[in-house]
């Protein structure tokens, strides 16, 4: 019998007509930022129901120029959570702030706003929640804390694109969100982020910071010799930036993917809701729990634990998935144990035991659109035979 195919544990799904527009892009010269860029900002500022949205390179550039946005000051804490990719802390850290860290629900895997509200303190800025997998946080709350002690939100929703909380879109309201477009997220550009906020004075700090510091609005706005572009070297630099534009090569993509999202993200709960039935029951595997408020969840990811009583532990479950061509992620290792964060801010095992508990066993199974029935039927299949 031939080999079964490799199954990915995700897979990014481009149409023919992505793939053409990708292709005029090239055949039209403009690859850099241009009337694609601008088409694609004008389409997320309508999905959110935004006066901004700001496009860049990538949503860890986003997270970074939004906290810079806030002028941290040495000691300025940031509360986050611990089970979050790194670059949520990385950007704290780069951005001049403290990150502090608030454990998370077990069931959800996000942060718990009783931790986060124990966490104040008198040097406390900003609050990062990180919507996991998907799932909204409890905005509610979290807005709640921050008017009580004047707190800025800054909402990592690299998972996020397309979740609803309480019948509202993830992004539609509050304080500022950061929505990520790697090749592994519900929709794409390939690589790319976008920050969105209904803040004007923040959106223009980061509309400068993402050239280079140049403030090319106030180009616009300054008499000077008609026919000069606003990209000319008069165009003055107000503070130290970096680059982040985003391509018309990357918004070709996105121009398409952005309509598509509904449907995909219709498909991923689909799978979502089948491998909560059939997974139910497998010794030593807990399944992610749904929050008890209204909600619309996107499912980046799916995201079982394998606890400490399995058979076999989560790194050896990974491997004998590999062996039957089947490809899973972890997602993710909880940041408090990775070695710059114990070194720097003498974090340690037995700090934040809910998140610990989950990072150990946390497994991403294969989840995106193009996942077949029968495929996704191998992979429950191979953890039935695995787990026993």
């Amino acid at each position: 019998m031939p080999a079964e195919k490799f199954i990915p544990f995700a897979r990014p799904t481009i149409s023919p007509a992505a793939i053409a527009e990708v292709a005029a892009c090239l055949r039209s010269g403009w690859l850099a930022t241009g009337p694609r860029a601008a088409k694609f900002e004008e389409m997320l500022r309508a999905y959110f129901d935004t006066p901004h949205a700001l496009c860049c390179v990538s949503a860890t550039l986003g997270l970074w120029m939004a906290l810079k946005a806030l002028e941290l000051q040495p000691g300025d804490e940031v509360i986050t959570t611990p089970l979050t990719f790194v670059a949520s802390l990385n950007t704290i850290v780069l951005a001049g702030g403290t990150p502090v860290l608030a454990d998370v629900d077990r069931g959800t895997y996000n942060m718990d706003p009783a931790k986060v509200a124990a966490a104040i303190t008198k040097r406390t800025r900003a609050i990062m929640p990180v919507h996991f997998a998907g799932c909204p946080v409890d905005l509610d709350a979290i807005y709640a804390l921050a008017k009580k002690h004047r707190l800025r939100v800054v909402e990592d929703c690299a998972h996020a694109m397309g979740a609803e909380f309480k019948g509202r879109r993830v992004g539609s309201f509050g304080d500022v969100q950061v929505f990520s477009f790697h090749p592994n997220k519900n929709m794409t550009t390939g690589e790319g982020g976008c920050v969105v906020t209904r803040d004007a004075k923040l959106a223009r700090r980061i509309e400068i910071q993402r050239f280079h510091g140049a403030d090319r609005a106030s180009w616009k706005t300054q008499p000077h010799p008609e026919g000069l572009s606003e990209f000319c070297v008069h165009v003055d630099t107000v503070e130290a930036g970096l680059k982040s534009n985003f391509m018309d090569l990357q918004a070709a993509l996105g121009i398409h993917q952005l309509p598509a999202l509904a449907g995909f993200n219709k498909k991923r709960g689909a799978l979502a809701a089948r491998y909560l039935q059939k997974l139910r029951g497998i010794p030593g595997l807990s399944l992610p729990a749904a929050p008890r408020y209204k909600h619309t969840h996107a499912w980046h990811l799916f995201t079982p634990v394998v606890e400490r009583h399995a058979k076999v532990n989560r790194d050896t479950l990974i491997v004998e998935l590999k062996k039957r061509q089947i490809g899973a992620g972890v997602h993710y290792i909880a940041c408090h144990l990775l070695s710059f964060y114990q070194k720097n801010y003498g974090w340690r095992r037995g700090d934040f035991p809910v998140a610990e508990s989950i990072s150990d066993g946390i497994l991403s199974l294969p989840l995106f659109p193009l996942l077949t029935l029968r495929d996704q039927d191998r992979v429950v299949r191979a953890l039935r035979e695995i787990l026993g």
